[in-house]
Order: C-alpha cells, then sequence, then structure tokens
C-alpha cells in the first residue's frame, strides 16, 4: 500500500524522504489564487525517484457555480492544471466538487460539471474530492456525489478520465458515517482511488474542514484504519506537518 502526505511544493522530494512517504501530493503554485500553475525546479528530482505524485488544485476551482466570475476562470484554471500536472508525471489532479448558490437547482451545478467534461481533454485523470461543509455544496453529502457521478457517467469515461478522492475528515464532518462509508462511496462510484487519511478537529456532522494528526481529533483511529483498508487504495495525509511521519508511521505499521 503506498503511503505519503501532502508537502510542500518547492522539494516535494526531499519532503518525501525526511517523513518516509513513497507518495506526494503538493500545490503548483497559490493554493488560494488565480495564476497559472507554477512548477518549481526541485519537482523535476520526482521523475525517477519512485514517489508517486499527485497535484492538488487550488480552493478556488469552482466549475459547478453559476457565477461567471467564478466559473469561466476556474474552467481556464483547472485546464491549466491539468496540463502541468501531466507534465510532472502526476497520476491525477485532486478537485473539490465546488458549490451553487444559495438559490440555485444543485441540477445547475451537476449540469456545469457535465460541459466542464463534454469539453475538457484530460490527459490524466480528475479525481473528484468529497467536502466537509456547505447546504449548497457538490459533493459534501453521499447522495448528490451520485447524482453528479450520474450525470458525468453519461459524457465521460470513468474509468480513465473521472475518479474519487474519499478525505475522511470531510465525511466526519458532513455528517457521513465512516463505518460504511467505503462501501457506500463504492456503490456509487465503482471505486475509491485515493484516500485523504485525515482526523478531524471538529465533532461529528460540524461541517468544519479543520484536519487534525492521527489520533488527535474527533475520530476514533480504528475506524479511520479500517476505511483505509477497505478503500484500498493510495494513502495521502494532510494533516499538520509536525505530526506527519508519525501520522505514515501509524499508517504503515497497521496496514503493511
Amino acid at each position: 500500500m503506498r503511503i505519503g502526505a501532502h508537502v510542500d511544493q518547492n522539494d516535494p522530494l526531499a519532503s518525501a524522504q525526511a517523513i518516509g512517504a513513497d507518495v506526494v501530493q503538493f500545490f503548483l503554485g497559490d493554493p488560494q489564487g488565480w495564476k497559472k500553475p507554477v512548477i518549481p525546479d526541485a519537482v523535476g528530482a520526482l521523475a525517477d525517484s519512485g514517489v508517486d505524485v499527485y497535484i492538488h488544485a487550488p480552493y478556488v476551482v469552482n466549475v459547478a457555480t453559476s457565477n461567471n466570475k467564478i466559473r469561466i476562470p476556474s474552467r481556464k484554471i483547472l485546464t491549466q492544471q491539468l496540463e502541468a500536472a501531466a507534465g510532472v508525471g502526476a497520476k491525477a489532479l485532486i478537485v473539490h466538487g465546488g458549490h451553487v448558490l444559495a438559490g440555485d437547482d444543485p441540477e445547475t451545478g451537476f449540469e456545469n460539471w457535465r460541459k466542464v467534461f463534454e469539453r475538457l481533454d484530460c490527459p490524466i485523470p480528475i479525481y473528484i474530492e468529497n467536502t466537509a461543509g456547505g447546504g449548497n455544496a457538490m459533493a459534501r453529502r453521499f447522495d448528490r456525489i451520485a447524482r453528479l457521478w450520474e450525470v458525468l457517467s453519461e459524457v465521460t469515461d470513468v474509468d480513465s478520465k473521472l475518479g474519487f478522492c474519499l478525505d475522511t475528515c470531510h465525511a466526519h464532518a458532513a455528517g457521513e458515517e465512516l463505518i460504511d462509508a467505503v462501501d457506500r462511496i463504492k456503490a456509487i462510484t465503482g471505486r475509491i482511488d485515493l484516500v485523504h487519511c485525515n482526523d478531524s478537529r471538529d465533532d461529528f456532522g460540524s461541517g468544519a474542514d479543520r484536519h487534525a494528526n492521527l489520533g488527535n481529533g474527533m475520530i476514533d483511529p480504528d475506524l479511520i484504519l479500517s476505511v483505509v483498508r477497505a478503500a484500498g487504495a493510495p494513502i495521502v495525509v494532510e494533516t499538520p506537518q509536525d505530526g506527519q511521519a508519525a501520522d505514515i508511521a501509524l499508517l504503515r505499521s497497521n496496514l503493511t
């Protein structure tokens, strides 16, 4: 089982070696900005390292919204991120599901996602990630994820262009029970492609996206371990940096 972490983009290989990771995820540029992706020189060292790479799209990306000032630049930066991620040898680009405006029918968001896959060339897959909060979110509740997959399955090859990333903190915060989350998601998507393995600083159903190191939050560590075992996918911890090495060691000792 491949286990790693979200690391600093400036020298991801050095970060991986420091914490014992064989998978890294990082941003290509400002996660809160709209500028083109930036590829640091040190990223090239990953090419022959044996470390698997995933790229996380900026948080600002929201292709679901009816707000043209957000949706149109979101599509543009999504294309740029995909091309850049493919260029650094990433296995996939991770993207949040986004949300619609308060007065919008959720179907508007699903249709806007459909238009993305109708028009977008995907040199590597897009993994849509479940999110923690927001009543208007496309991928907070599993019933919304089911509808999104139904729509996207009509217009794209889900085996080569579309994947799913399960975040344990987000599911907990969203009010989705983790004990059977893997079975319920696999019934929708057919598989889980990546796990963001995070504890949560907040209570079940809080809607708060605040990660904690494993065993330092509100989720039973044994429950987290059962989720990642059942998922059978590569694992990325997005936990506070000081505890990432311990998180990876904990997972490796219990899963491999």
